[in-house]
């Protein structure tokens, strides 16, 4: 056991150390996915508020760990509206719901906004044994990072000090990211002639992921996730799709001003954008290291692809039928096979990450094809992607001229049954095929017409 890691118990049941193994190795893809990549996440001080600030930390300090640079932004609504109830000063806002921030207002904005900072730099600083923050070296760096200029006067209103972001310094964000520090941005941004400025956390998150081509922009909200007004919740909405949403006023109106954020930081290059539920433990760490996720993900286009596989994808092959040529479900096939065969696999993605994948060898001259490696990762099983790989490998074969199909099993007979196949003998396959088959495996011959 290594000294370092904190006591854990010592006995535990053989299908729970199982069960953690198999989850483990179903992340490794997100993973590998994630490391090295930029996101920003922003929260409202209504999450502080709910003292859900340090499982969060907890969180984020675990994609730290993996690799992942991070740039959080906060909010602070409640806290500036808690001083200002404090001192008899009104809370005024704006029709679209922005603060207006007088002088007497920004006092409170500016005392907020340091108190919370010393909050997650004290919550990123714990270390206790037995707890996730055990062994951690997390630095944050904050600072004058955000140029901002004045909202001004809208529909003859006033805004004061309210501001909007006009620039971000991304050469110091990322030079304090490659030095593997997280990054703090407050509501604040600064005018050239020194002037403080309140900002919402949303501008100031969409802002930066859009400056430094963040990879994700995740946002922590109140709501859990995008709905329309009858309440449907779309855990995936394609930015054009959003937009349409939006100009139909079909958008539920709790959910416009993050959905409103999240689709500036799409059109300005940001390929995914989250919207999580604060109240869901872990929120972030489900949306993204499971196939589902959480929430609503809005993303520059589709994010899921049934195509021809390509050189790239051997990689996300191998991950994905290995497990099942340890059990003895499929042959084993070398990378250097796969390599070779690649132009023969049609891959189901999504978001990045292989999740299926099936091949195609055909056999001209008897009109045959042999599907072969028909695999679903665990997670999808029961969401019909494998029948959208054997369309996809049935409808190759047509193009290819073949009239009917077979597959060799040895524990999915049933499966293929119900789709159309029907048993067949080793005598009934192509000659070629036939001096290839393993006796030792003792596989089910099915074949389907076409």
């Amino acid at each position: 056991m290594n000294d370092s890691a904190p006591e854990l118990p010592t006995e535990r049941p053989l299908d729970t150390m199982e069960q953690f193994v198999a989850w483990l190795r179903d992340v490794a893809p997100y993973v590998h996915a994630h490391r090295g990549k930029t996101f920003v996440v922003g929260f409202g001080g209504e999450l502080i508020e709910a003292g859900r600030l340090v499982a969060l930390v907890q969180d984020l300090s675990l994609l730290h760990a993996m690799g992942i640079r991070l740039v959080i932004v906060h909010g602070s609504r409640p806290q500036v509206e808690e001083l200002l109830a404090l001192r008899g000063l009104p809370s005024r806002m704006g029709e679209d719901g922005v603060r207006i921030t007088d002088t007497p207002s920004l006092d409170c904005v500016l005392e907020a906004a340091g108190s919370i900072r010393l909050e997650i730099e004290a919550a990123f600083s714990q270390g206790l044994p037995n707890t996730p923050m055990a062994n951690s070296r997390v630095r944050i760096v904050s600072g004058n990072f955000v140029v901002a200029r004045p909202v001004g006067i809208v529909n003859g209103v006033d805004f004061f000090h309210t501001g909007v972001v006009r620039k971000v310094d991304i050469e110091a964000i990322r030079s304090s990211l490659a030095n593997d520090n997280l990054v703090l941005l407050p509501p604040l941004g600064f005018s050239p002639t020194g002037e403080a400025f309140n900002l919402t956390m949303e501008d100031v998150a969409a802002s930066a992921a859009i400056a430094l081509h963040a990879d994700k922009l995740i946002l922590v909200g109140e709501t859990d996730g995008v709905r329309t007004k009858d309440g449907e919740l779309h855990s995936e909405l394609p930015a054009a799709r959003a937009e349409q949403l939006l100009a139909a006023g079909d958008v539920a109106p709790e959910c416009v001003h993050e959905l409103s954020f999240l689709l500036q930081a799409s059109r300005g290059s940001v390929p995914r954008g989250h919207l999580i539920s604060q109240e869901m433990d872990g929120g972030i760490l489900i949306d993204l290291f499971t196939h589902d996720g959480v929430g609503t993900m809005v993303s520059k286009q589709d994010l899921e692809a049934l195509r021809d596989a390509v050189s790239d994808d051997v990689g996300g092959i191998l991950r994905l039928i290995e497990p099942l040529e340890e059990d003895g479900t499929l042959v084993k096939r070398p990378r250097e096979l796969i390599e070779r065969e690649i132009s023969r696999f049609s891959v189901l993605e999504h978001d990045g990450v292989i999740f299926g994948c099936a091949a195609l060898y055909p056999f001209t001259a008897d009109g045959m094809g042999e599907m072969a490696c028909l695999t679903v990762h665990a997670s999808s099983r029961e969401l019909g992607d494998g029948e959208r790989l054997l369309r996809r490998i049935e409808a190759r074969a047509r193009e290819a001229g073949l009239r009917r199909l077979f597959v060799l099993t040895t524990r999915a007979a049933h499966w293929f049954l119900k789709r159309g196949f029907t048993n067949a003998t080793v005598e009934d396959l192509p000659a070629a095929r036939q001096n290839l088959y393993n006796w030792q495996r003792r596989s089910l011959v099915l074949i389907k017409n076409l």
